[in-house]
């Protein structure tokens, strides 16, 4: 079963792929999962991986998240000859077949490190959150920089302002901020949502 949200052309992907394994074929799963995530690693557009195993012994469940840099490469991969080698070996061990989830934009920034991944928090609790991360980055900037970024032209500027500020956020300010706020992002009575 595949569900898509949120989906765009140009940007990072994120799948979400569920697989429920037979009991006893753990390893064999495990060994199979390895070696799909080192081809992928070979693909153009891989931007990473991760396998989250069970919660707990009485849920057979794993959760496998990667990205790609856009839908193209993403498509690229999926259609490749050494994808479905494996992912027909993959299948055999399973108790039911795999369920995928597509994910791109703002609602990747809330996933929560270490842990399964989990239904995504309401909308307005995101815009709040990346408020509070946005505000300060961007008074910063121009606190730094305010003085020279006067100097060039508004495209320019704003350009620049963007650039810097979109990669503090991806990569320094929103992890944190989904940690700091996890209490309330992700009340505990959701956070292990399937």
């Amino acid at each position: 079963m595949t569900k898509t949200v949120n989906q765009t052309s140009n940007h990072p992907i994120t799948v979400v792929i569920s697989r429920r394994v037979r009991k006893g074929e753990e390893f064999a799963f495990e060994q199979l999962s390895s070696q799909m995530t080192e081809r992928a690693a070979h693909f153009p557009g891989y931007l990473g991986a991760a396998m989250f195993r069970p919660s707990s012994p009485d849920d057979p469940e794993y959760r496998i998240i990667f990205k790609f840099r856009d839908r193209e490469t993403l498509t690229a991969w999926e259609e490749s000859p050494e994808r479905a080698e494996l992912l027909e070996q993959l299948e055999a061990l399973l108790a039911k077949p795999s369920e995928r989830e597509v994910t791109s934009g703002i609602i990747t920034w809330f996933t929560l490190p270490g842990q399964n991944p989990v239904k995504p928090p309401p909308k307005w609790k995101m815009t709040i959150v990346s408020w509070l991360a946005l505000y300060p980055a961007v008074t910063l900037v121009f606190v730094l920089f305010g003085d020279l970024l006067a100097q060039i032209p508004l495209l320019l500027r704003t350009m620049a302002v963007t650039i810097v500020v979109m990669l503090l956020m991806s990569y320094v300010l929103m992890p944190r901020m989904t940690r700091w706020f996890a209490f309330w992002l992700f009340p505990k009575k959701n956070r292990d949502v399937r």
